[in-house]
């Protein structure tokens, strides 16, 4: 009897253990949020924006398994600009330009549900390198996208975009 008990014991826990394997594995195989649509900066929402709080801009942005695509339409201080952005979502390096139309290497990868893309540029200083890691992150019901950007020790802006369409 008691070498029956111990066969169970062990049976439950096999069972147990399949069981916690195979809702792993659900998890880690979930795909990674869509950011796909038209997006609005809302400023009132977003934090440490200084400046740039009178920006206006709009995010189209499409995503595919392996690439996101953003086209961001602002205007500033009476100023329109465009640029378009492109993640490779393999980790591949790309080169996109930046605010201030200097070149980045820009590199992305998905972390926990978030992307997370490491912008790398030429410092003011020769031989020097500015890095910055940008966190882009939607909601659960997709109608809100937080972009958190930081750059060294400085305090992360953080934009929140509404979802248009």
């Amino acid at each position: 009897m008691s070498q029956m008990r111990w066969s169970s014991i062990g049976l439950g826990l096999c069972a147990t253990t399949l069981l916690l394997l195979n809702a792993l594995s659900l998890v880690q195989a979930q795909a990674p949020p869509n950011f796909s649509g038209t997006w609005v900066l809302n400023t009132a929402k977003s934090k440490n924006l200084g400046m740039m709080s009178t920006l206006e801009t709009t995010l189209t942005i499409s995503q595919t398994a392996t690439e996101l695509v953003i086209k961001d339409a602002s205007s500033f201080q009476g100023q329109q600009s465009t640029r378009e952005l492109h993640y490779d979502l393999t980790g591949k390096p790309t080169t996109n330009e930046g605010t201030m139309g200097d070149r980045n290497e820009t590199v992305a990868k998905w972390v926990n549900g978030k992307l997370v893309a490491t912008w790398t540029s030429e410092g003011a200083v020769a031989g020097t390198k500015v890095v910055r890691t940008e966190t882009r992150a939607l909601s659960p019901d997709g109608k809100t996208m937080t972009v958190e950007s930081v750059r060294g020790s400085n305090a992360p802006l953080v934009m929140v975009f509404d979802k248009k369409s």
